[in-house]
C-alpha cells in the first residue's frame, strides 16, 4: 500500500476515539525518545501502552504513520516559530534573515537536544514522507513570497526570474533544513552563523541601473 493511501486511511480511522489516537501519538513520542525510532516496533509501543498490536493497527496503519504524526507536530512546531518571529516584520530583508536564523537554530536544536526524535526526522526526509515534503514546499513557497515583497518595494533586485532567485535562496537553506545534512553543518555554523544569509541578502540587494 503506498504511503498516501495509509495516510489517507489513517486519517479516517477512530474519529470517535480521538483521545485514544492522541494517548498513542504521546506514548509513541516519549518511546522513541528513549529508545528511538528505528530499534522500537509497533508491538514495543503497544506493550508500552496497555494495548494490543491490533488496537494499536486499528488508529495507524503502520509505525511509520505515527511517525508521520510525530515528524508533523515536530515540523509544525519550527513553522510557528518562523511565523511568530516574522509576525508584525515589515522589511523584506529582515524577513528573510529572520527565516534563516529561526530555521537554522531549530533544525540544531532539534539535532542536538533530542537525538531519538531527530532519527525520525531523518527517516522522514530519507525516505520522503509526506509531511516532510509538505513542509519543505510551505518553506519554499514563503522564500518566494518575501522574494516577492522586497521586489515590490524596490529592496530586491528584480533583473533575475523570480524562480531562479527564490530556487537559488532555497537551495542555501535546504542543507539546513534536511535532518541528513544538518550535523554536518553544526560546526561551520558556529564559527559564522550568519555569514550565508548575509551573502544571500548583498546577492538580493537593488542596484542602480
Amino acid at each position: 500500500m503506498s504511503t498516501s493511501t495509509s495516510a489517507a486511511l489513517d486519517a479516517g480511522r477512530g474519529p470517535a476515539e480521538h483521545d485514544v489516537r492522541t494517548q498513542i501519538i504521546e506514548a509513541a513520542t516519549a518511546h522513541f525518545s528513549h529508545y528511538g525510532y528505528d530499534k522500537t516496533t509497533v508491538s514495543d509501543l503497544a506493550k508500552a501502552i496497555g494495548f494490543s498490536k491490533a488496537y494499536v493497527y486499528k488508529f495507524f496503519s503502520s509505525k511509520q504513520a505515527i511517525g508521520e504524526v510525530i515528524c508533523a507536530n515536530c515540523l509544525s512546531q519550527i513553522e510557528s516559530e518562523v511565523h511568530q518571529a516574522l509576525q508584525g516584520v515589515q522589511a523584506p530583508a529582515e524577513r528573510l534573515r529572520l527565516l534563516f536564523t529561526v530555521i537554522v537554530e531549530a533544525g540544531l536544536r532539534l539535532f542536538l537536544q533530542d537525538r531519538r526524535l531527530y532519527e525520525i526526522a531523518v527517516a522522514a526526509a530519507t525516505d520522503q514522507w509526506p509531511s516532510a515534503q509538505a513542509y519543505e514546499g510551505r518553506i519554499r513557497q514563503l522564500v518566494e513570497d518575501i522574494i516577492k515583497d522586497g521586489r515590490a518595494s524596490g529592496a530586491f533586485e528584480r533583473t533575475t526570474p523570480l524562480e531562479d532567485t527564490s530556487r537559488a535562496v532555497y537551495q542555501v537553506l535546504l542543507p539546513y533544513l534536511n535532518p541528513v545534512t544538518l550535523p554536518h553543518l553544526v560546526a561551520l555554523h558556529k564559527e559564522a552563523p550568519s555569514a550565508l544569509q548575509e551573502l544571500v541578502l548583498r546577492s538580493l540587494e537593488s542596484r542602480p541601473q
